[in-house]
């Protein structure tokens, strides 16, 4: 008894080997994304820029009030899909619309130099269907997405 308890103390745990490993690493669980109430939160400015054919290149966002020129603004919040942001995008570019239409999500912001980055985050398919996943389910805070960035939207046929 006198191991376990010191005057009605539990023994604090024994010190890890000097030098030796710890075991295994902590397992890192993924934050709980919480919906957010579109009632009572207020959305956020996205800036959309679409293109047929391919991403704009990085120096396109260079100069602050000369981006590119086919921009759609849309209102939403963080918790927004990717399947959301095609359905909106498909209402502005027609060529979305179409069957073997592939759209190709990217997150354009500065990196510490101050240049921008034009980063890959998601696919999804105009009309998807359970043979071909893509990442329509993922949301915009679950991309890292910070307010301020601009997306990017490549709009590719097969």
């Amino acid at each position: 008894m006198a191991d376990v308890q010191r005057r009605g103390r539990p023994l604090p745990p024994p010190p890890p080997p000097r030098g030796g490993p710890l075991g295994p690493p902590p397992q890192r669980i993924a934050p709980r994304l919480e919906p957010v109430d579109r009632e009572k939160t207020c959305p956020l400015l996205l800036r959309v820029f679409t293109k047929v054919g391919g991403h704009h290149n990085d120096n396109e966002f260079a100069v602050r009030g000369k981006e590119p020129k086919d921009e759609v603004q849309i209102y939403t919040w963080m918790d927004a899909t990717l399947r959301e942001l095609t359905d909106l995008v498909k209402e502005v570019a027609p060529e979305a619309r179409r069957r073997d239409a592939t759209l190709s999500f990217a997150f354009v912001y500065p990196d510490k130099r101050g240049r921008f980055v034009v980063r890959e985050v998601g696919r999804t398919f105009s009309y998807p269907n359970m043979r071909r996943p893509d990442s329509g389910s993922k949301s915009l805070s679950e991309l890292k997405f910070q307010i301020g960035d601009y997306l990017d939207v490549a709009i590719l046929f097969q």
